[in-house]
């Protein structure tokens, strides 16, 4: 038997791939490391969780928003939307920018929460580092998405 197809029959579909979500979610990397695909996690925890660390270092700001008032007024994400994509500014409470953001930033996992926890929030500076800083944090938690897919690829057997 080849190497090729050891690799194929160590592939296995996992019984539980909802907790690969659900580890891949809450540590970056976390779902590869579930999967003993130990040199590919470690290198997406180092990786995204230093672009996490170097956009708090900068002093990037957290997004403010809930998930809650997403489903609290459809009509205004709708309104908001439609003012994000035809460029007049949305005159209701609603910022779906914001909540966009929030929703990318809650993505990093426990990143986010173990920061929120421990006190972590920067105010809103006009400054080019802050704002670097912010997109960086935004940008890990999007990665980090791309991580959770991947690792779903792995466990459902899509991809080797």
């Amino acid at each position: 038997m080849g190497s090729k197809e050891a690799t194929i029959e160590s592939a296995a579909k996992d019984p539980l791939p909802f907790a690969v979500l659900i580890a891949a979610w809450l540590l970056p990397g976390g779902g590869h490391l579930w999967q003993r695909r130990w040199g590919r996690g470690a290198l997406l925890l180092g990786s995204i969780g230093l672009m996490f660390g170097l956009g708090l270092a900068m002093g990037g700001r957290f997004f403010h928003g809930s998930l809650i008032e997403i489903g609290e007024y459809p009509f205004e994400v709708l309104w908001s939307f439609l003012a994000l994509v035809f460029g007049r500014p949305p005159s209701l409470s609603f910022d779906f920018v914001e909540q966009l953001g929030y929703l990318g930033d809650v993505c990093s996992g426990l990143l986010f929460w173990v920061a929120k926890f421990w006190g972590y929030d920067a105010a809103a500076v006009a400054a080019p580092a802050a704002d670097y800083g912010t997109k960086f944090i935004l940008v890990a938690g999007l990665l980090n998405v791309l991580c959770i897919l991947d690792a779903y690829d792995i466990a459902v057997g899509n991809k080797t």
